[in-house]
């Protein structure tokens, strides 16, 4: 007959030694978890640093003070012209722009008008239309300066530059405030002049397009999958092909968007149309992915206390199971969006890279989007849109926690514990 087995002395010295080993390889895991989420949040705020020091200054704009004269100088405009749709060519054709570059060379020397913008007599055009007044008087307003010295007034310019901005400021004539035209303008081949509002609007009317298509399909879609569809070789098929195209590069959507919206059924190139039609063959499989996961969360006893009181299997899903499932479709569906605002690949084959000088007034108009625009920035050789590239990639970032915070909102608002 074998011994019984002894008890454990768990005061013995290998026990211990055992025990302190345990402990020991616990706290190295513990510390090695707490060092990764540290230096993930350290590259975040790092990251975020960068791109909030370098982009403030493109939110910023460098203004010189120019005298302007137009009591001496009087322009051939009328005040009742000035009220008309027709002021700004009557100003323009009266010759606004060289009366101002002839006030820069008076003030700021031979070459004067190569230190203002090149728009900067649009600023002076609508000082006049908010004031007729002015065109009988002398006056001083603070005009754009141009590229280099703007570049060069932030401390990033060439010392030419640089010394030119130091006469100035000592002179009193510079001034860095505000850019509230940033937000309101489109795209220009003039840094001091650019915007970021039509890249804004065009990225808005896009994912509209891509909302309105990909939501309801992916939605009814997974419905059907999760709630009708028969569990045949066929539904397999179509399930695996789905989670496979969640996975496909983004690229690869760009050219089946060029093949067949442009190709096929020949749709105006760069329109948001297109881009939001492109966008939704992308972010479809991911919503489809998202809403059967939330609609199997939807515990079976909601369908079965529905059926029991006489409720039919569409009651059942659509005034049952849907509503329950809704929060977690909500916040799938909005990471998805996030994403699509995010891609450039796809969108550059539909060929959203053209240069487009007023924001888009309807879905099938020229247009571009928040990351393309950025793209366009950074490849620029004027050193002036290096700025502007940081404060288009702050604005996209904006809108990507508000999109991600109104997922955490919706999860939180609407979900249901069980």
């Amino acid at each position: 007959m074998n011994n019984p087995r002894q008890p454990t002395d768990w005061t013995a010295a290998a026990v211990a030694r055992r025990t302190r080993r345990r402990y020991a390889a616990e706290r190295r895991f513990r510390l090695a978890g707490l060092a990764a989420v540290w230096l993930s949040a350290a590259f975040l705020a790092w990251l975020l640093a960068s791109m909030v020091w370098q982009g403030t200054s493109g939110f910023r704009q460098t203004r010189i003070t120019l005298p302007i004269d137009l009591a001496a100088a009087p322009l051939p405009v009328t005040p009742a012209q000035l009220r008309g749709r027709g002021a700004d060519l009557a100003l323009a054709g009266a010759g606004l722009d060289a009366l101002v570059d002839r006030a820069a060379v008076r003030t700021l020397g031979p070459g004067g008008d190569a230190l203002i913008s090149d728009g900067a007599w649009l600023v002076v055009r609508d000082a006049i239309k908010r004031d007729p007044a002015l065109l009988h008087r002398r006056f001083t307003i603070a005009v754009p300066a141009a590229s280099a010295i703007d570049v060069a007034a932030k401390h990033d310019g060439t010392p030419a530059a640089e010394a030119m901005v130091a006469t100035l400021d000592a002179r009193g004539l510079l001034g860095i405030g505000w850019s509230g035209g940033f937000l309101t303008a489109a795209d220009s081949t003039d840094p001091t002049r650019v915007g970021i509002w039509g890249a804004l609007k065009g990225s808005l009317l896009t994912m509209a397009v891509t909302l309105a298509l990909a939501f309801p399909i992916g939605v009814l879609a997974a419905l059907y999958l999760e709630e009708y569809a028969p569990r045949n070789r066929w539904t397999d098929l179509i399930e695996v092909s789905i989670n496979n195209l969640a996975a496909v590069p983004s690229i690869i959507f760009g050219l089946l968007g060029l093949a067949v919206f442009l190709g096929t059924f020949h749709l105006p190139r760069s329109a948001p149309l297109v881009g939001g039609l492109t966008l939704a063959l992308m972010t479809m499989p991911v919503i489809v992915i998202t809403g059967r996961n939330a609609i199997k969360a939807v515990p079976p006893s909601i369908r079965d206390a529905a059926l029991a009181v006489g409720a039919s299997p569409v009651q059942v899903v659509f005034d049952h199971v849907l509503p329950l499932a809704l929060p977690g479709i909500l916040t799938g569906t909005i990471i998805g969006m996030a994403r699509a605002l995010g891609e450039t690949a796809p969108l550059l084959m539909i060929g959203m890279r053209a240069f487009i000088a007023s924001p888009p007034g309807r879905l099938t108009d020229p247009a571009t989007v928040l990351p393309v625009q950025i793209f366009l920035w950074s490849d620029d050789i004027d050193r002036g849109f290096i700025e502007k590239t940081s404060a288009a990639i702050i604005v996209l970032l904006v809108v990507l926690l508000a999109m991600n915070g109104i997922a955490i909102y919706l999860r939180n608002r609407f979900e249901t514990r069980w």
